[in-house]
Parts: structure tokens; C-alpha cells; sequence
């Protein structure tokens, strides 16, 4: 092989090596840097670079160079942005060759610091008909112009850099998509294994964050006042937003409503935006996306803090995937919750069922038996025995029966019922002092009392067990609670010492002023038997 022959093998060895990094298994950048490398020592230039379009194609997400040092950089200071000539490339991608940059109508100059260029090679980086970035060349070494050859080299090397742009793509879309499924896989299962939805909340703008790669992730939902309020947050200053009232005019409310995804470039001066969200913390890019399109459950919010690339169509199109999944698992948790209740409530319904027509039944026949038989039982001491029996039936069957109200009540809409918060309120007092207060219901307390009576009658009780047990010396507490359509009332009775002529009376002033907020009475005195006896009494209509 003559000379001639060995320098013009040359670039296609070069260019081989630089497919040949393709399948090596180097990063992204790593063999873009040798793309640069090869290009500007095939084409004899002083200076190149390879600039990679962001996935919107508008501007450059890298910018890779060769020539110019780190301190030397550092005083140039901000990389390119896509402007000028460059930007030129990026909106007409076709080869460029300048005798001097400089006097192109399009040139935008250069900053300070920065060094003087005037040849140049400029070529697009695509594979397929679709735009990744370009690869530029300045200052032929020797004065001379880029030739025609130069041209046919660097373009051979910027179809590799362009293999190598897309399958970093392809990769980074994969892991996407594999996170995506991850993450509405791991959503569903929590909620179909019976976690409350608002458990699930946090974990869903968790990875709604990490699929955009943001700041931060808001999730609000709807109020009955057509507002909405932000529910869960992650990220930057999320306990600034948690609990945060959006309006219904936002654009929170108009994507929940209208069901499409929105992308905004500019939080902080976007006018279609409610400013008190996201322009507090400094959000410029964001995302609005409905948490399960058409009849929406509410609105997922991604950011980005500051001036950053306006989201693109793939995160979009990942973050929405995942809104629709995570909302049609919300949907399905629901249903199967109301499943699972709608069996409780069933099984409730035959136990009471049962419980009257059986129970109660037989209970009330054997009290007429043995009260037709007392007429014939001698000595009397054996029917006071008997009547004492019959009274025993007739309060087992009260208790039956409040049984059958509180199964047969509707479920509170939050928390437990009022029986049921009775009974820990008195579990909870048991080990102060030192016996098992004994109870008693009367009427249908979890049907009849709503919850802002059924809140002050608790916090009346635990006074008043706090008092039996710290200042009584009571062997004996009874505790009666009463409901009917007109009023509630709570008796707790001790054995104790009684109340003291004198003394701090604060915290029976506390009780009195709670039963007077709701219209009621209350009434703290001794009792003849010995001991107190506290009386709360409040009005349900």
C-alpha cells in the first residue's frame, strides 16, 4: 500500500473505531468525547464540539468541547444555549462551511474570554430523519478552509455520535417505562391489599417525582366547594404546600375538570396560574397532569425550581400513564373497600336480626314464665330470688338491644364510633384506677350523635374518669350514656370521697362551659350513697 493509500484509509479507520465505541459499552459522554476527538483530529481542527439536543429538540441539553481548557471555560462562563449560527443548525439541519463565522448573517458574536474562531464545519447529528444535536468545527489548522472531505468525515462521525444520543435515549425510556410499571404496580398493590387511600398519597407524588425527574410533586384533590386542596407533596418545601387551599379559577381545577395534561414553561409568569402553589417556592417549568383523565379524581403537579427546559413529550406521557394508573387503582381500592363493607354490614344486619327475633324473644318468654310462676313460689325469699332473675333478664335485654342499634347504625364518616371510643376511653383509664369502670348504653348512641357531640361528650368523660381516679378513692365507677332523638346524656357515678366543699373547681368550669357551647346543662354533686356524681346532658336537635 502506497502513502497516498495509507492517509486515505485513514479517516474510515477512524471512523470504524468510532462505531466500534458504539457496542463498547462506554457512557453516553464518554464516547461522545471520543466522537469529538476523532472529528476534530480527522478534519485538522483547533477547536470542536458536539452540542445534544434536550428531547423538545428547541435547545442544547450538552454541550461537549474539545480545545478549550477548564480555566479557560470557566472565564468564557455559560455554555451555549443554541443561539446564532448554531441555532441555525438546530433549525435548518444541513452541513454549514464558513470561511469566516464572523460575517454569516446569523453569527452572534462570542463573549469575552472567548477565543477568536473564523473557519467552520458545522453538521447535524440524525438518525432517521430525527435531530439529536450537531457537531461543530473551527480554526483548520495550516489558515486553510474545511474541504468537501472534511465534510464527508465528520458527517460519517456525527451519524455515529447520533447512534450513540439514541440508544442513550432508548435506554433512558426503557428505565422509564420499567419505573413506571414499578411504581403503578406498587400504588395498586397497597391499595388493593386495603391500605387507606390517604396512606397511598405520599408514596404516589414520591414516584410521580422520580418519573419526571423533579423538585417537587403535588397531588390535589377536590373540595366541596369546588376548591381543591394539595393532599400529599414531595420535594422541595412540600410542608410549605401540604394542606395549601387551591381555588377553583386555578389551573389545578381546569385540568382536573377538562382531563388533559398541561405543560406550562414558566410557573412564576404563566397568568392562567394561581400564584400562592408553585411561584412561592420559585417553580419555572410545570407540569399539570388529571390523576385519571375524563371525571377526574384530582390534579398531579411536577415542577422543576428555577429556570430550567420546559418538560417533554416523554415525561408527559410517563407521568400521565402513571396518573391513570395510580387513579384507576384508587378507583378499584374504593370498590373493593365498599365491597368488603357492604359484607360487614350484611353479616351486622342478620346478627341483629338474629339477636331480636331470637334472642330477645326467648329472653322475654322465660320473664313471663317465671313472673307467672311467682305467685306459686314459697318461701318469699325464693321469689324475691325470681323477681331479682326476671330484672336481670329485663337489663340483659336492654343491653341486647343496644347491641342491635349500634349494629345496625350506619358507620361513622371518620374515625371509630362513640361506643366504641367509650369503651377505650375507659380501657385506656383502667390501669389508674386499678379496676374496670362498668358501663352501660342506652338507645342508639352511634346512630343518634354526630360527631361534634360526640367529640365534647368524650372529652367530658376522660375528665371525669381523670378526676375519679386521681382525687376520688373510688372502688366503683359507673359510667351510663344515653341517646334518644331529643338529647345525649353521660352519668358517671363513683363511690369515692365525693367532691370537696372548697377548692380549684377548673376543671368542672370546663365541662359546664362545654355542655353550655352546645345548649345542654351539666351538674357535678355529692351523692347520697356516698361519692360523685357528674351529669352531662346536650341537646341533638
Amino acid at each position: 500500500m502506497t502513502s497516498g493509500e495509507e492517509k486515505s484509509s485513514l479517516p474510515a479507520v477512524a471512523v470504524l473505531e468510532a462505531f466500534a465505541a458504539i457496542g463498547a459499552g462506554l457512557a453516553m459522554d464518554d464516547a461522545l468525547q471520543r466522537i469529538v476527538r476523532t472529528a476534530a483530529s480527522l478534519a485538522d481542527a483547533q477547536y470542536a464540539a458536539l452540542g445534544v439536543l434536550d428531547p423538545s429538540g428547541d435547545h442544547l441539553a450538552r454541550f461537549i468541547t474539545i480545545g478549550v481548557d477548564d480555566e479557560l471555560r470557566s472565564r468564557i462562563g455559560e455554555l451555549p444555549h443554541g443561539r446564532g449560527v448554531l441555532g441555525l443548525l438546530i433549525k435548518e439541519p444541513t452541513a454549514i462551511r464558513l470561511h469566516d463565522i464572523g460575517e454569516h448573517l446569523a453569527s452572534f458574536g462570542f463573549p469575552a474570554d472567548h477565543p477568536p474562531m473564523r473557519t467552520f464545519l458545522g453538521v447535524p447529528i440524525s438518525v432517521a430523519g430525527q435531530a439529536f444535536g450537531n457537531l461543530y468545527l473551527t480554526e483548520k489548522r495550516g489558515g486553510g478552509d474545511f474541504t468537501a472531505e472534511d465534510e464527508k468525515v465528520v458527517l460519517a462521525l456525527a451519524a455515529a455520535a447520533g447512534l450513540v444520543v439514541q440508544n442513550a435515549r432508548l435506554f433512558e425510556q426503557v428505565r422509564r417505562r420499567q419505573r413506571e410499571l414499578e411504581a403503578a404496580s406498587e400504588v395498586t398493590t397497597r391499595l388493593l391489599a386495603g391500605a387507606p387511600t390517604a396512606e397511598v398519597f405520599p408514596l404516589l407524588v414520591g414516584h410521580a417525582r422520580d418519573l419526571a425527574q423533579a423538585d417537587i410533586a403535588v397531588l390535589a384533590l377536590p373540595r366541596a366547594d369546588g376548591s381543591l386542596q394539595v393532599r400529599a407533596a414531595s420535594g422541595d418545601a412540600a410542608q410549605e404546600l401540604l394542606g395549601m387551599t387551591i381555588p377553583p379559577e386555578s389551573m389545578s381545577a381546569e385540568v382536573m375538570h377538562a382531563g388533559v395534561a398541561t405543560a406550562v414553561r414558566d410557573a412564576r409568569t404563566d397568568t392562567r396560574l394561581w400564584p400562592g402553589l408553585l411561584t412561592g417556592i420559585g417553580v419555572g417549568p410545570a407540569l399539570f397532569v388529571p390523576l385519571g383523565g375524563a371525571e377526574a379524581l384530582g390534579t398531579l403537579v411536577v415542577g422543576l425550581i428555577g429556570d430550567r427546559p420546559e418538560f417533554g413529550e416523554d415525561v408527559v406521557r410517563i407521568v400521565s400513564s402513571f396518573a391513570a394508573q395510580a387513579a384507576l387503582a384508587m378507583r378499584l381500592g374504593a370498590a373493593a373497600a365498599d365491597r368488603e363493607q357492604l359484607a360487614v354490614y350484611g353479616d351486622r344486619d342478620r346478627i341483629a336480626r338474629d339477636l331480636h327475633d331470637l334472642v330477645i324473644q326467648r329472653l322475654f318468654a322465660t320473664g313471663m314464665a317465671l313472673e307467672g310462676a311467682l305467685r306459686s313460689i314459697q318461701p318469699e325469699s325464693a321469689a324475691d330470688r325470681v323477681r331479682r332473675a326476671v330484672d336481670d333478664l329485663d337489663e340483659t335485654i336492654k343491653e341486647i338491644r343496644t347491641t342491635i342499634f349500634a349494629l345496625q347504625a350506619p358507620a361513622p364518616e371518620a374515625g371509630e364510633g362513640l361506643r366504641a371510643a367509650i369503651l377505650q376511653a375507659l380501657r385506656a383509664a383502667t390501669p389508674a384506677m386499678g379496676f374496670d369502670p362498668h358501663v352501660e348504653f342506652v338507645g342508639a348512641v352511634d346512630a343518634l350523635v354526630p360527631p361534634n357531640v360526640s367529640e365534647q361528650l368524650l372529652a367530658v368523660l376522660r375528665e371525669a374518669l381523670s378526676n375519679a381516679a386521681r382525687h376520688a378513692k373510688a372502688s366503683r365507677v359507673e359510667v351510663s350514656v344515653r341517646a334518644d332523638s331529643e338529647a345525649v346524656e353521660l352519668v358517671v357515678r363513683d363511690d369515692g370521697v365525693g367532691l370537696p366543699e372548697t377548692g380549684r373547681r377548673s376543671g368542672l368550669a370546663n365541662l359546664a362551659r362545654r355542655a353550655a357551647d352546645l345548649g345542654g346543662r351539666f351538674d357535678a354533686s355529692r351523692s347520697p350513697e356516698g361519692g360523685t356524681v357528674v351529669t352531662w346532658r346536650v341537646p341533638l336537635r
